[in-house]
């Protein structure tokens, strides 16, 4: 197995662990939040999956966007297998992007986000990407205790 594998099966592995936690949230508790601050379970999840498009978009243009028009903007909060069904293509394509690149692009491809206060070798910003989802998927299983509602088990 080579790194362009390894980190295709963390990106995978991320996913299928959020799909889990995020298709346990009963639809009563999909715009709950723990504080007026705070984004809902929805919006949580919905920001992983635009986060992604953009880092994918970002990771093409080597680096940040001056211009970053969602493509989910325009789509209304509904159910998680709708945000799952929308955020499906832009995947895909990620998914294809990464297969693309070579084991010397990981390390020789800089990705230059000086606007948030780093510029990281392409290697680095995927494995930042993945660590991204999981983050708010722990935060979700917080805002799921906080709720009282019963968590899934991810660590199968």
């Amino acid at each position: 197995m080579n790194s362009i594998d390894l980190i295709l099966l963390n990106f995978n592995e991320v996913r299928r662990r959020s799909v889990k936690v995020w298709t346990s949230i009963p639809q009563e508790k999909l715009n709950w939040k723990p504080d007026d601050e705070a984004m809902t379970c929805l919006e949580m999840i919905r920001h992983v999956l635009e986060s992604e498009h953009y880092y994918q978009l970002a990771i093409q243009n080597q680096g940040s966007l001056a211009v970053f028009e969602s493509p989910f903007d325009k789509q209304p909060f509904s159910t998680v297998n709708a945000e799952l069904k929308f955020a499906e293509p832009f995947r895909n394509h990620f998914l294809e992007t990464i297969k693309s690149f070579s084991e010397e692009d990981l390390s020789s491809i800089k990705i230059d986000r000086s606007d948030s206060g780093y510029i990281r070798s392409l290697g680095d910003m995927l494995l930042r990407v993945a660590y991204h989802e999981s983050v708010h998927t722990g935060q979700l299983l917080d805002y799921l205790r906080m709720a009282e509602v019963p968590r899934v088990r991810v660590w199968d």
